[in-house]
């Protein structure tokens, strides 16, 4: 059992005019293995920069994170990154860039070959395998990328925005998409999103973070995505339950924002 432990996490950023931004204040938290957790919060709120310091690209002010028992210090296999664009190599085929990492670890072929044609049967490409990356739409590239992740089999996956690129009917697709990889994998998974309907449907837990200086503001417990594994996402979203909580966080977000641009407006005045 891995466990990841966010402990006191502060970061400032000194500005070159001498000011600074206080971008996270205190932040600390644990998650279990396979736990999927959901961030949500207004611009400004340091969910980005959180993720970024547990992939181990930022190094914090205050505060360590620990994985499996050993502080993190810099990027590592066990922790594996998703982004918003794919980061893809777009002139290699999808086969390439699903087994990069395994290849780049040395491995020889017969140690992969099996694990990402796996991989590339879960996320529905097998028959785009040969298939160069550009050649692909932007949902497919998002399929990649979480085939490229997985074939590195880290302990914990880090999403930032990986579906806010996405139309409507492509985003609710790789949502379910998600949530079996979850499931089917057992991966501890942060993902940060803007969207509530997202948070509620991808978090089994759900942290709601507030800005100047960024913090935890709430967190919840939700039966969501465990309910829609395998199920009609749109059904999910329609029941009593769920409309109430896409209230309530979204009540407690527009409070948060209007209270930032009444900052704003003092600040101007």
């Amino acid at each position: 059992m891995s466990t990841l432990s966010i402990e006191n996490i502060s970061m400032r950023f000194d500005l070159p005019s001498g000011g600074h931004v206080q971008a996270l204040q205190d932040v600390s938290l644990e998650l279990q293995s396979g736990e999927l957790m959901s961030v949500l919060g207004p611009s400004g709120c340091g969910k980005t920069t959180l993720l970024n310091i547990v992939a181990g690209f930022l190094a914090p002010t205050e505060g360590q994170i620990t994985l499996n028992g050993h502080r993190v210090t810099g990027p590592d296999a066990e922790r594996g990154m998703v982004f918003q664009q794919g980061a893809l190599f777009e002139w290699m085929s999808v086969r390439d860039n699903v087994s990069f990492g395994p290849r780049m670890a040395g491995k020889r072929e017969a140690e992969w070959r099996d694990t990402v044609d796996h991989l590339l049967d879960v996320v529905g490409l097998r028959d785009f395998k040969e298939k160069s990356v550009y050649e692909l739409s932007g949902g497919m590239q998002q399929r990649v990328a979480l085939a490229r992740c997985l074939a590195n089999d880290p302990d914990v996956i880090l999403m930032d925005e990986p579906l806010g690129a996405l139309d409507a009917l492509t985003r609710e697709k790789m949502q379910g998409l998600v949530l079996r990889l979850w499931k089917e994998t057992g991966k501890t998974i942060i993902l940060i999103t803007h969207s509530v309907e997202e948070a509620l449907l991808l978090g089994e837990r759900l942290l709601v973070m507030a800005p100047r200086p960024g913090r935890i503001h709430r967190e919840y417990r939700l039966p969501f995505a465990d309910d829609g594994v395998g199920q009609d996402l749109r059904a999910v979203k329609k029941t009593p339950e769920f409309g109430e909580r896409r209230e309530e966080i979204l009540s407690m977000i527009w409070d948060m924002e209007e209270e930032i641009m009444g900052r704003a407006e003092e600040a101007e005045a």
